[in-house]
């Protein structure tokens, strides 16, 4: 996964999350929120640049204090395939099996994805 730090590809994404609201309303306000001068301490994850399939946000992981915290480790998710989501949930780093998170998302699949992801894996979604 890639971080964008950059405004002029913030700004892109931005203007491109717009065209499918509201499905993107998750993660369309981190990237606002970060491409404005960040206070909340959060970055946005893309899996390719500029033609992404899936767009992550978190909080930044040295920001994060308790591994046990869910609402601290809070991600928020866009994705135009669902195949991006499950290689998310499956493989990446960005996703962190060691603490306990929340993913939010506004899309059909998303909780059957996590559960899928869980129940291969032996582990417990809430």
């Amino acid at each position: 996964m890639l971080i964008l730090k950059c405004p002029a590809q913030l700004q892109l994404l931005e203007e491109t999350l717009r065209k499918s609201l509201p499905t993107t309303l998750p993660v369309l306000g981190t990237v606002m929120t970060v491409a404005r001068g960040n206070p909340a301490s959060h970055e946005v994850l893309v899996d390719s640049w500029p033609h992404f399939s899936i767009v992550l946000t978190r909080l930044r992981p040295e920001d994060h204090k308790d591994p046990r915290d869910y609402y601290i480790n809070q991600l928020s998710v866009f994705y135009r395939d669902k195949a991006a989501l499950q290689a998310l949930l499956e493989g990446t780093e960005a996703v962190t099996r060691g603490r306990a998170f929340q993913i939010m998302g506004m899309q059909d699949g998303l909780d059957e994805a996590v559960q899928e992801v869980a129940s291969a894996r032996g582990m417990k979604v809430e």
